[in-house]
């Protein structure tokens, strides 16, 4: 079982900064397991967007509309990642996932419940 909860979220005027928690846990066999880790967003009746992903290899990948302005890393240490968000937009509001995804066989799919980003012009 692996369990995943965001944090950081809120009100930021535009050009403004937020950084992002997924504190992840569980047994170390179910984590071990996961290949990447993503922050997805979903602003209401929008579909949900990958924005962020990191690889167990260190590769990161980014939706066009934020490179250069946001960065993803993981600390395995604390069993965390981050979503650095600099800055933002208006169009960057929506609720922020953290999603863990296991890549073999039978592997999981993990989500936490969403952190809320607001920015405001």
């Amino acid at each position: 079982q692996v369990q995943l909860v965001e944090s950081g979220g809120g009100l930021v005027q535009a050009g403004g900064s937020l950084r992002l928690s997924c504190a992840a846990s569980g047994s170390s066999s179910s984590l071990d397991r996961i290949d990447a880790w993503n922050w997805y967003r979903q602003a209401p009746g929008n579909q949900r967007e990958l924005v962020a992903q990191i690889t167990r290899f260190d590769s990161t990948n980014y939706v066009d509309s934020v490179r250069g302005r946001f960065t993803i890393w993981r600390d395995t240490a604390k069993n965390t990642v981050y979503l650095q968000m600099n800055n933002l937009v208006p169009d960057d509001t929506a609720v922020y996932y953290c999603n863990g995804d296991s890549w073999d066989q039978g592997g999981m799919d993990y989500w936490g419940k969403g952190t809320l980003v607001t920015v405001s012009s």
